[in-house]
């Protein structure tokens, strides 16, 4: 990780990330599943709080209090029939000597794991 990249405040996944870790994640679920699924795990966090959700756009936007307070939209969409894609962008305006990056990015993956636990993984993007 570049010195420039641990102070960025802001993290999105996507298929072209450099990162694995953060690349889309896609699972077998269908689309009502996985937002279920994505809301509830949210709203059962005491961390933190669902501020909208719009499913007709597939969008879930929750302030996150701790570790550090951070704004987060998950973007979910479907894929095919029973497969959907999570996407998350996060950012901090938090400041830290140490740079903020790597606690954001510890975040998306503990997001990613715990929806994992829900739903099986087909896959995470290659570059191509």
């Amino acid at each position: 990780m570049g010195i420039f990249t641990r102070f960025k405040k802001q993290l999105e996944t996507s298929d072209h990330n450099m990162d694995d870790s953060l690349k889309t994640h896609y699972y077998k679920a269908t689309f009502n599943q996985m937002f279920q699924s994505v809301e509830k795990l949210f709203h059962e966090d005491a961390d933190c709080q669902v501020m909208t959700v719009s499913k007709e756009h597939g969008e879930i936007a929750v302030e996150v209090n701790k570790p550090i307070p951070c704004f987060l939209i998950v973007t979910i969409v479907s894929v095919k029939p029973m497969e959907t894609a999570v996407d998350f962008n996060i950012s901090s305006e938090k400041f830290s000597l140490l740079g903020i990056y790597p606690d954001l990015k510890k975040r998306i993956q503990s997001y990613y794991g715990r929806i994992g636990q829900l739903h099986n993984l087909v896959g995470i993007k290659k570059n191509s």
